[in-house]
């Protein structure tokens, strides 16, 4: 692994210029290495980062990569982190045309890292630094305890899923000095709806009033009146205001943790001197987890967005001129839209140019919505109509409305902005997947089933419609089981943990292992509450094995096999409690 050379360096300054220009936005500082194949297959289970902590699952999947490439030999392009300076690596038989390429799609990855809100706890440090310091103690730590130590990461990530992100973003994002809200928005939206529980046609009624005091105070126009003004009369009605707001203001942050950060602070197994070191360890297996949290819950829009300005700008640069059909045969196939499966860099790409269509023609508008002509939605352009409503306006008017309109061409990329900035995965798909990108690119939610006459599975077009297609695209993104902790039940000595159901039964297969390490960690027993499938017309065991794989049809004496039964048989769920207690395993149901 070596630093590329001063005349691709140049490329990449060339590269940055133009990203820059486009309207991309990243630091000055990047470095950028030149890697084999076989350095690829070592960093890979290291997340790329190359001073990550050892830990002998990185070597399983060392000696694994090397067979698999072996087996099918791969190319990896790029691989680029999220560190301060931003690490970017490349295969080291690139040439300098699919240089360029690469440089703009990772140039857009450090756009996409140093931009999106869910990224923002980790613009403020070094994670590869940090990683570093971590590793050297973590090293430290095994020349003293030995084996020990491996135990204590090996337990700790086996619930390194369940830390608190979104708590870690919002403390950044808004700092609980700053969650401080004024008495106007105490009264409308908690004291109203959940200290007096008001019925809503109460609470539109004093919306109503605010709003009338408004327009009284402003001569007919709405203006926005002061807080005493409104409130003389909410004291009246309410004495115990002030007193409720003043409780409210005082209240102390919330003290809520996630499961690993409850057992590092509470546990008294660990607050004992001679096992104090292995809550520095767990802390650095949580903060690991929470600063690579952001990049799983943004796949599809990290690539998309780096697809979309490579595509874009890789033709714009006139440093590529003879080589766009070997940049069209790369592009095809990182971009392609594959018929069953998911693509996320072709997906990303397709929504993001979606929605700049979207955006340029005005069908984010009220107008739009309320056209319900399939082939007038596909004309449908914002210009043609406010020309045709505005046949009245004079040649001046009307020439400057359609200036106007021209103008706001760049809110397609505007909005598009806007997202890169705001969203993640499942905001994006969930905001603007509809049936016009479902139509545009032939898009269909796939279904499989055995072809009992052939022996072999056939897959077939289940639906068209855009809400099942959005449906299949979330339940494939990461979404880990919200499992907490009950504090008052945990109080008592064991740790009570509690699963909130989401239809989702959770991997039975893991619980063992993950609460024999959840019962050394904690030093006393543990409970875990979840809910397990059943079958509602057999609630014995054997249920379970019916509901996740239904039995293939009995013997029968020759001829085409009879098919299922359509008709599902009904699903239950059923509240059980798991115990773990001296590394022995027990399940109740609870009543």
């Amino acid at each position: 692994m070596e630093i590329i050379d001063q005349h691709v360096k140049g490329i990449m300054e060339g590269c940055k210029k133009r990203a820059r220009d486009a309207g991309l936005s990243f630091e000055d500082e990047s470095l950028e290495y030149i890697v084999t194949n076989r350095d690829m297959i070592e960093l890979s289970p290291k997340v790329m980062i190359p001073t990550l902590y050892d830990y002998w699952v990185h070597d399983v999947r060392v000696i694994s990569g090397k067979g698999m490439y072996e087996l099918y030999p791969s190319n990896p392009y790029e691989t680029v982190i999220n560190t301060r300076p931003p690490i970017s690596f490349y295969n080291d038989n690139n040439p300098d045309w699919l240089n360029v390429m690469i440089f703009y799609h990772v140039l857009a990855h450090i756009d996409f890292f140093q931009n999106n809100l869910f990224f923002k706890h980790t613009w403020d440090y070094d994670f590869n630094g940090q990683a570093l310091a971590d590793k050297r103690l973590i090293a430290k730590y095994r020349s003293e305890k030995g084996r020990w130590v491996d135990y204590v990461i090996e337990f700790a990530r086996g619930i390194d899923n369940l830390v608190g992100y979104h708590k870690a973003v919002s403390d950044v994002v808004m700092p609980d000095d700053r969650r401080v809200i004024n008495k106007l928005d105490y009264y409308f939206d908690l004291f109203l709806q959940k200290e007096k529980k008001a019925s809503q046609n109460e609470y539109l009624k004093e919306i109503d009033r605010y709003n009338k005091m408004g327009r009284a105070k402003g001569n007919g126009e709405k203006i926005n009146i002061s807080e005493d003004d409104f409130l003389i009369d909410v004291r009246i009605k309410y004495p115990e205001f002030d007193a409720f707001y003043k409780r409210h203001i005082e209240k102390k942050p919330d003290n809520s943790f996630d499961v690993m950060q409850y057992i590092i602070n509470h546990s008294a197994f660990l607050q004992k001197e001679e096992n104090e070191w292995m809550k520095s360890i767990m802390e650095i297996v949580r903060n690991t987890s929470i600063f690579f949290q952001p990049q799983i819950r943004s796949k599809i829009m990290n690539e998309g967005w780096a697809s979309i300005w490579h595509e874009m700008l890789f033709m714009q640069d006139d440093r590529i001129k003879g080589h766009e059909v070997d940049f069209a045969k790369v592009n095809a196939g990182v971009t392609a839209m594959p018929k069953v499966g998911l693509n996320p860099y072709a997906l990303g790409m397709r929504l993001f140019y979606h929605i700049m269509d979207m955006e340029e023609r005005g069908c984010y508008s009220w107008d739009y919505i309320n056209t319900h002509d399939a082939i007038k939605r596909k004309r449908y352009n914002m210009l043609d109509t406010c020309s045709s409503k505005d046949c009245h306006l004079n040649s001046v008017e009307a020439k400057a409305k359609a200036i106007n309109i021209k103008a706001d061409k760049k809110r397609g990329f505007d909005r598009i902005f806007s997202i890169r900035e705001n969203l993640c995965d499942f905001t994006f798909i969930n905001s603007y997947i509809d049936q016009e990108f479902i139509d545009k690119h032939k898009l269909f939610v796939s279904g499989k089933r055995l072809n009992r006459e052939r022996m072999s599975w056939q897959y077939y077009i289940k639906s068209r419609k855009a809400e099942d297609y959005k449906q299949m695209l979330i339940d494939t993104l990461y979404h880990p089981p919200v499992i907490y902790v009950n504090h008052e039940k945990t109080q008592q000595g064991p740790l009570y943990l509690v699963h909130k159901f989401e239809e989702k039964p959770l991997k039975v297969d893991y619980i063992e292992n993950t609460m024999i390490g959840l019962e050394y960690l904690w030093g006393r027993s543990v409970r875990l509450e979840t809910s397990e499938p059943y079958l509602a017309n057999n609630k014995a065991q054997q249920g379970f094995g019916n509901y996740w794989n239904p039995p293939v049809s009995p013997q029968h004496s020759g001829g085409a096999m009879p098919q299922p039964k359509k008709e599902q048989q009904p699903v239950a769920w059923k509240r059980v409690l798991y115990i773990m207690e001296n590394r022995k395993l027990i399940k109740r149901e609870i009543n």
